[in-house]
């Protein structure tokens, strides 16, 4: 009798188990909720299809005008939230989306998967990308600019914490040209919210003109004007908040989870 009705316990389970797989698509290397990771010869092979696919880079417009795959459309992944982004309005379009390193075109893989969209191909970053890579044309400002003698250096900064280090480009805006000047700094920092490595500066520390809520991706570095708070953000808890994005790293920032707190020291790289 037991037996019987634990045969019975385990058929329920395992029918409860099949019913549960709702929403997720089963081709690809890598089947996850609400969207399918590929390969990149995968992505190449679909991409030579006319099947109405579209390309999606989900980086920065400054990273996408220095080099995108061919046909390849931008939504920043900061640009996406719950609304369909109307480049999308077909929510069973095939979507092809990468990022710089696989990060964010993961998280924003997710997204678009909350919202509905049934054919979502996540293939990772540019930066292993074998397949052609083109450049737009530079703006007629910028092209001025050079004319006129000009050039505009990335600001690349080295945060270094102990062994470790990562780079990171600063914003083309006043807080990050202030922080800019004040290099190199050491900073000692606290890890606050299980979110953020924060060093406060005081109010008023860094200009804030460009001060807008707003929410934030793992690997940015902003300044919270209500306190002079210069946070780098090493996991995401979905929040909205004051702040002027600084700039971001593309490297992984999860070794900061549970750190202690610690210096943290910021230099320049020198751009050849």
């Amino acid at each position: 009798m037991k037996r019987a009705v634990f045969l019975l316990l385990t058929a329920i389970l395992l029918l409860l188990s099949g019913c549960s797989s709702g929403g997720q698509v089963m081709d690809g290397d890598v089947t996850v909720y609400g969207y399918t990771q590929i390969s990149q010869e995968q992505a190449r092979e679909m991409m030579a299809q006319d099947d109405g696919h579209v390309i999606v880079d989900v980086r920065r417009q400054d990273e996408y005008d220095a080099g995108h795959i061919r046909g390849a459309i931008l939504i920043p992944n900061e640009s996406i939230g719950t609304e369909k982004p109307e480049e999308l309005p077909d929510l069973d379009q095939i979507i092809l989306i990468y990022c710089r390193s696989g990060n964010r075109s993961k998280q924003a893989a997710q997204k678009l998967g909350d919202m509905g969209y049934t054919n979502i191909y996540e293939f990772g970053g540019i930066n292993t990308w074998t397949g052609e890579i083109v450049t737009d044309e530079a703006p007629e400002s910028s092209s001025q600019d050079s004319a006129a003698g000009e050039k505009t250096e990335k600001m690349v900064v080295r945060i270094t914490v102990g062994e470790r280090s990562i780079t990171a480009e600063l914003n083309d805006n006043d807080a990050a040209k202030a922080l800019w000047d004040q290099l190199p700094l050491t900073l000692p920092m606290m890890n606050l919210y299980g979110r953020e490595m924060c060093y406060r500066m005081g109010k008023g520390a860094l200009p804030d003109k460009d001060a807008a809520d707003a929410g934030y991706e793992i690997g940015d570095i902003s300044y919270w004007p209500p306190a002079g708070s210069l946070v780098i953000l090493y996991k995401q808890n979905g929040e909205v908040f004051e702040q002027v994005k600084i700039g971001h790293t593309d490297d992984d920032v999860s070794f900061f989870d549970g750190m202690e707190d610690t210096d943290i020291i910021f230099e320049r790289v020198e751009q050849k």
